[in-house]
């Protein structure tokens, strides 16, 4: 039989959080990727690994299981398949990884970045139909098909749109409103996803196998947020590339005069400039 499906248990707490977590990891991936548009060599390898697993990890994997704490359906309990979702953790950092090294090291070409949108925006797909798909219940889901092809046009879309993201802002401002716009496409493309299922109860409950939410979802979502937060933070409170220019040029300016200043004192003692003779 047919069963109700509820996407909103727990009202807003679980879609207006989830939206949260989103923007954070966006903010700080865009401030990572800032970062690395700067660097060099390893140095930036490593600023994209960690806007990778800020985007990819909070800003998409873990925005997905919070929404998923608040969707229920009547007559069934719900559990998750250990590996498929860790599976699809590791799916969206690897997806969005690669989307950042196409754009980065593209040059910010229009080809670099559609291939990039695209790639990123099918493994984003790919890793919320993945979670989905790790869901154990007593229940036959289906799909509706133009619901489906709906979420991954907008998850393509907003994919590319949060790499044309990191190619353009800097600006801790622009950063912020682009977070929640970002936020907003993500959030989007996964309630359009829940929205495109239909759950038919089993007549006979079966065992369920998997774990549950709250001994398995829960602490590694805290876990991970926990380590975006930190993250954010260290990055919100370190220098921005302004300031950081400013004082590389208060430094030359300072190192251009102590240098003029001993050269003069040197003229000096080497009788090169005549001394001011002292008035009768």
């Amino acid at each position: 039989m047919t069963s109700a499906v509820n996407h909103f248990t727990y009202g807003l707490l679980t879609p207006v959080l989830a939206y949260v977590m989103s923007c954070i990891g966006s903010m700080l991936g865009l401030r990572l990727t800032a970062q690395a548009h700067v660097s060099h060599g390893a140095t930036r390898l490593r600023w994209l690994l960690g806007a990778a697993v800020s985007i990819g990890g909070t800003g998409i994997w873990v925005m997905h299981f919070i929404a998923m704490m608040g969707f229920q359906v009547d007559g069934t309990q719900i559990k998750y398949d250990v590996w498929l979702t860790a599976a699809s953790a590791v799916v969206a950092i690897v997806v969005v990884g690669t989307g950042l090294l196409l754009v980065s090291y593209g040059g910010g070409r229009l080809p670099a970045l559609l291939g990039g949108g695209l790639l990123t925006g099918l493994g984003v797909a790919s890793m919320h139909y993945l979670g989905m798909y790790a869901m154990n219940m007593s229940a036959h889901v289906s799909y509706d098909r133009l619901l489906v092809a709906a979420s991954v046009g907008i998850a393509v879309v907003a994919a590319t749109v949060a790499l044309w993201f990191t190619l353009r802002v800097r600006k801790a401002v622009w950063i912020t409103a682009a977070s929640l716009v970002m936020g907003a496409a993500v959030a989007g493309m996964h309630y359009t996803g829940m929205y495109a299922m239909h759950v038919t109860v089993h007549g006979e409950p079966a065992r369920i196998a998997g774990a549950d939410a709250l001994d398995f979802l829960v602490p590694l979502m805290t876990v991970i947020s926990l380590i975006t937060l930190t993250m954010l933070l260290m990055v919100i409170l370190s220098p921005s590339q302004e300031e950081e220019r400013e004082d590389a040029e208060l430094v030359a300016r300072l190192e251009l005069r102590r240098r003029a200043t001993r050269q003069q004192q040197e003229l000096l003692y080497n009788g090169a400039v005549p001394r001011r003779q002292p008035r009768d």
